[in-house]
């Protein structure tokens, strides 16, 4: 397959890791990942915090730069976050319908047909679990709240991850309770937010895993924050950084150990 990649904002700019693996990974399975130059964002956080005037811009830069692959010049779309790929799918048609662009409306509405994220390409496209992954470490998932509640992408990652050789699953305790970021909810309820992210890495903790994996480094960026600041030694990888590790190029295992500075 042809398959064209949408990097999404905050792995573009902090994470490029979980793009960069889910080329890797797609590239091994033997399909041609194209990568767009003049993707941006998808506009969720705009969309997300009431700015639906300015979002149109940014859906429709989105929408043009993706619509090849309505026009069948590439298969689908992958991206490596829940949150994006609901966005996508949910809201860029409605953005562009409310704005009077029916016809950028329709052309959204082709784009996100074909517009999967990492574990239903994999699962529901592509008809895998195991894709050859190596990962030898005891590793909990996180289902990320986008990825549960609105793409409903169910067991496809535990799925995945079951498949993996040599890797030790143990279940996240309350896994689908949200880990508190939110977006801009982090922000606005600071309070709320430290609240429910200690109830997660409590959880996290209790697994006694060295690595905790989701679908979106948005949520990992929350949940390793918390983590680091508590000194617990578990590290942040994405899903796709699990599923792409091999025997001959295995993933590393990072740490949020904070490191003491002699004075």
């Amino acid at each position: 397959m042809r398959i064209a990649l949408a990097a999404t904002c905050i792995a573009d700019t902090m994470f490029p890791g979980a793009p960069r693996a889910t080329v890797r990974l797609l590239e091994r399975l033997g399909h041609d990942v194209v990568f767009p130059r003049a993707q941006a964002c998808c506009g969720q956080m705009h969309v997300n915090t009431g700015y639906l005037d300015e979002a149109v811009p940014v859906v429709r830069n989105h929408v043009e730069t993706f619509a090849p692959v309505a026009d069948g010049e590439w298969d689908a779309v992958v991206v490596p976050s829940g949150s994006c790929t609901g966005s996508i799918r949910h809201q860029q048609a409605m953005v562009c319908r409310r704005a009077g662009l029916d016809d950028l409306a329709t052309t959204a509405e082709a784009v996100s047909a074909k517009t999967y994220e990492l574990s239903e390409l994999l699962v529901d496209v592509l008809g895998l679990t195991d894709v050859g992954a190596w990962f030898p470490h005891r590793v909990t998932y996180h289902p990320t709240c986008h990825s549960l509640r609105m793409l409903r992408v169910g067991d496809r990652p535990v799925r995945l991850l079951r498949a993996v050789a040599d890797i030790d699953l143990v279940e996240l305790p309350e896994a689908d309770s949200c880990c508190g970021f939110g977006g801009t909810f982090a922000l606005k309820n600071a309070d709320t937010s430290a609240a429910m992210l200690a109830d997660k890495t409590a959880n996290v903790r209790a697994t006694e895993a060295q690595v905790v994996t989701a679908g979106d480094y948005s949520c990992l960026l929350h949940i390793g924050g918390g983590l680091s600041r508590q000194r617990a030694g578990v590290g942040t990888l994405h899903l796709a950084e699990i599923l792409a590790s091999t025997r001959d190029e295995p993933t590393t295992v990072p740490s949020t150990r904070s490191v003491e500075v002699a004075r």
